[in-house]
Order: structure tokens, then sequence, then C-alpha cells
């Protein structure tokens, strides 16, 4: 990875992942739907950065400007999270887990789904 993701990069990154290649203008508005209050032309800088980075390309063949992600989702989330484990519990995965089922309400498809991956992982 080039770099990584800031917070209002990764939310930009979150929408084109799920909605595919996008406008400026469709970014901005599921940002202002999903998230908060962000001015167009905000957006449209940050993406401009973006691209500079890395992170997107943009389609100049049609008259509007198309942006796709360049990076995968599983591989940027997965970096994060290792970052997140490895700063917040000292690289402990079981630590985190730990956390997690402790801190809410875990429903038994929840548990049922968590117990079929341990069982995969066990059979390795």
């Amino acid at each position: 990875m080039q770099s990584e993701p800031t917070k209002s990069e990764l939310e930009i990154l979150q929408v084109l992942w799920k909605s595919g290649p996008s406008t400026v203008r469709f970014v901005n508005d599921e940002l202002n739907e999903q998230k908060r209050a962000v001015q167009y032309t905000s957006t449209l800088k940050l993406m401009q950065i973006m691209t500079e980075k890395g992170m997107l390309i943009s389609d100049k063949t049609n008259m509007k400007h198309i942006y796709s992600p360049a990076i995968e989702e599983k591989k940027t989330k997965g970096f994060l999270l290792e970052k997140f484990v490895d700063t917040m519990y000292n690289g402990s995965s079981s630590s985190l887990m730990m956390q997690l089922l402790g801190n809410k309400k875990t429903s038994q498809e929840e548990i049922d789904e968590i117990r079929t991956l341990l069982d995969k992982l066990e059979n390795k």
C-alpha cells in the first residue's frame, strides 16, 4: 500500500468499494447521507489528492470524471486492522476478540459464525 488512508479518505473509499466507479457528486451525496455535511468542493479536492496518491483512478473519457478505487478493500482493511491490533492490543488478536465479545451483546448467529471460523482455523 502506498500510504495509509486518513479517516476522510477511508470514508470515500468505503463509498466506492460499495457502489463501484462513481462521480464526485455521487460520492459527496452518499457522504452527506451517511456521515456528515460535506461540501462538494472538499470532496472533489480530496478525491483529486487521493488520485495523486494512487488511491483512486480517474476516468476522464466521458464528460463526467468517474473515480474508481485503486487499492483493494480487503487488503486495505487487513492492513489497517493489523496496525490497530498491533497498536492497541500489542499484536494480540485474542485480546481484541475478548474485548469485542465482552463489550456488546453477541447474537447466537454471530457466535455460531465465530465457532465455524474457529473450527476452520483449527482444521488447517
